[in-house]
């Protein structure tokens, strides 16, 4: 059983060219009065049961700020090992994709989900091409794409309600560019990849996470 709700969607060329990964340390559905609890993590416990305190949009009224207890409660930790573990399986697919593309050289477009939903690799006809004359740099350690240097935006609320009664607890968003790309907008129109990343009602809760506030880091390439 999976005790926290994890899904990313990832772009590649030769190398990775954007991924969006969105997590939560619980899930709970709202029925009436009572609260159906989904899914839940002991690691991460920020004022998870504060619900009294949402605002309109859905989240708690912290300003947007992250909680102390986030940094010395293994909160930021967890999200590193969510971000890590994603782009390794992410980059591990690339890897096998590579000769299945170079085979098929007509293939304008990919789409590879994983059977539980929880990741999504997709390639256009442009990042193909990329992959077929620009051959991929494999990593060293294992048989997967090197994951480049990795600027990256991380939202965060503690308590995040859907307009479908959906409420996820610790609800966290990160997006992902190599730090050579040039450094846009990510909540403008540049952002759409953003957005755009999840089905409903997970798109929702991306939207909403990206109007609180924005926090920054870097990633040495692995």
């Amino acid at each position: 059983m999976r005790v926290f709700l994890l899904k990313w969607k990832a772009q590649f060329g030769s190398t990775l060219d954007n991924c969006v990964i969105l997590g939560a340390s619980s899930v709970v559905q709202k029925m009436g009065d009572y609260d159906c609890l989904g899914t839940c993590n002991n690691y991460d416990s920020v004022n998870n049961d504060n619900n009294n305190s949402n605002n309109n949009n859905g989240v708690e009224n912290d300003n947007g700020s992250i909680p102390e207890s986030f940094y010395t409660n293994g909160g930021l930790k967890l999200r590193v090992v969510w971000t890590i573990s994603s782009l390794i399986a992410a980059s591990a697919r690339h890897y096998l994709l590579q000769p299945i593309i170079a085979e098929h050289k007509t293939l304008e477009n990919l789409v590879l989900t994983d059977t539980d939903g929880q990741g999504v690799l997709s390639m256009n006809k442009e990042q193909l091409e990329e992959l077929r004359v620009k051959p991929l740099s494999p990593s060293s350690a294992a048989k997967r794409t090197l994951v480049p240097a990795l600027n990256m935006r991380l939202w965060y609320a503690p308590h995040l309600e859907l307009p479908n009664g959906m409420v996820l607890k610790g609800a966290t968003l990160v997006a992902i560019k190599p730090s050579e790309q040039p450094k846009k907008d990510l909540v403008g129109s540049e952002g759409n990849w953003i957005a755009s990343a999840f089905e409903e009602p997970f798109g929702t809760a991306a939207r909403m996470l990206v109007k609180r506030r924005t926090y920054c880091l870097e990633m040495n390439s692995f």
